[in-house]
C-alpha cells in the first residue's frame, strides 16, 4: 500500500500542471467545475453560500441585540433586517382596506417579533416603524434612475406593517421605499418600532406629472390615496394609482400638529392634515449648467 502510495504521488509530481487529473487548489479550479452546466452550479452553490453566510451575521447580530436589551420591550423593538422587495402575494384578501395597495402604500411586512414589541409597549395606532441603512454594514447605494444621479436617497424612512408573517431576519419593503433608500434585494437594514413620530398638520407634495392636477377631482382623490399611508418621510417620493395610471409625487415638505414645525416625519393616519402641490416636476424649467 505505501509503494501503491508512493507512485501515486509520483505519477502526480510527473503530470503536467493541466492534467485533469492533479487539482491545485492554489491555481485551478476542479475540471467538474470550469465548463458548461457546472458553473451554473457552482454559481448557485457561491449564491446560497453567501446568503447563509449573511444570515447568519444578522442572526448573530440580532442575538446580541436581545442578550443585551435592557429590558424584553427592548429586545423586540429592534431588528438587523435583509431586505426583500414586497410584491402582490402580500396583496392582503379583497375586502381589507389594504387590499390593492402592496407598491402605493407605506405597509411592510415584518418578523413577529414586532407584533410581540406592540403588544409589550402598548404602542398607539398608528404602528410606526423606521427603516434605516446602516454604515459599514448596508452596502453601496444602488443606482436608481427614478432619483438621478444628483439625489443619492434617504437614510431612512418611516412606514406601517402590512402584516408580521416574514421570516425572521427578513424584512419585505414596497418597490418606492427600496428606492428612497437606495437598496437593493439582500441588503442590511436596521428596524425599529418608533413611537415619537409627530402627528402631522401640513403636507406639500410635487407631482411628478402636471396630467395629475388637471383631475377634475384631483385633491379628492388626493385625500383618498393618502390613506394608505400611516406616515411620510421629506424627500420621499410616493406613488398613487387613479383610473389604472401611476402618479409619482415628492414629499417637498413636512408640518407638524400644533405648531406647525418642520419635520422629517410625520403621521398622517386619523390627523387632519392639510394637503396641498406645488408646481408639477414636468413644469420645472431645467437647471442651467455652469461654466
Amino acid at each position: 500500500a505505501a509503494v501503491g502510495a508512493g507512485a501515486s504521488s509520483a505519477a502526480a509530481a510527473a503530470a503536467p500542471a493541466s492534467s485533469p487529473f492533479v487539482f491545485d487548489p492554489n491555481s485551478q479550479r476542479p475540471i467538474s467545475l470550469r465548463s458548461g452546466i457546472f458553473k451554473a452550479i457552482e454559481a448557485k452553490w457561491s449564491s446560497a453560500r453567501d446568503l447563509a453566510l449573511l444570515e447568519q451575521a444578522v442572526e448573530d447580530y440580532n442575538a446580541e441585540i436581545v442578550a443585551v436589551a435592557p429590558d424584553v420591550a427592548s429586545a423586540l423593538s429592534y431588528r438587523r433586517l435583509i431586505v426583500l422587495p414586497l410584491d402582490e402575494r402580500f396583496d392582503p384578501p379583497t375586502g381589507v382596506f389594504s387590499h390593492g395597495h402592496v407598491q402605493t402604500g407605506d405597509k411592510m411586512s415584518l418578523p413577529k417579533n414586532f407584533w410581540a414589541a406592540i403588544a409589550k409597549t402598548k404602542a398607539e395606532v398608528p404602528w410606526l416603524f423606521e427603516v434605516s441603512r446602516v454604515d459599514g454594514a448596508t452596502g453601496p447605494r444602488a443606482v436608481m434612475p427614478a432619483r438621478g444621479a444628483e439625489d443619492p436617497g434617504l437614510d431612512k424612512v418611516v412606514g406601517g406593517a402590512i402584516d408580521f408573517r416574514s421570516p425572521s431576519n427578513y424584512v419585505f419593503l414596497p418597490r418606492w421605499m427600496m428606492i428612497a433608500l437606495a437598496l437593493k434585494p439582500r441588503d442590511v437594514v436596521d428596524v425599529r418600532l418608533v413611537e415619537t413620530v409627530p402627528p402631522g398638520s401640513a403636507v406639500k407634495l410635487r407631482p411628478h406629472s402636471s396630467e395629475f392636477v388637471k383631475i377634475g377631482n384631483h385633491q379628492a382623490v388626493l385625500e383618498t390615496e393618502l390613506k394608505h399611508y400611516s406616515a411620510l418621510t421629506k424627500g420621499a417620493t410616493i406613488p398613487f394609482d387613479y383610473n389604472n395610471k401611476r402618479y409619482y409625487f415628492d414629499v417637498v415638505d413636512l408640518r407638524s400638529a400644533p405648531r406647525g414645525e418642520k419635520v422629517p416625519m410625520a403621521k398622517v393616519q386619523d390627523c387632519d392634515i392639510a394637503a396641498e402641490f406645488v408646481r408639477a416636476k414636468d413644469q420645472l424649467k431645467p437647471k442651467k449648467d455652469k461654466d
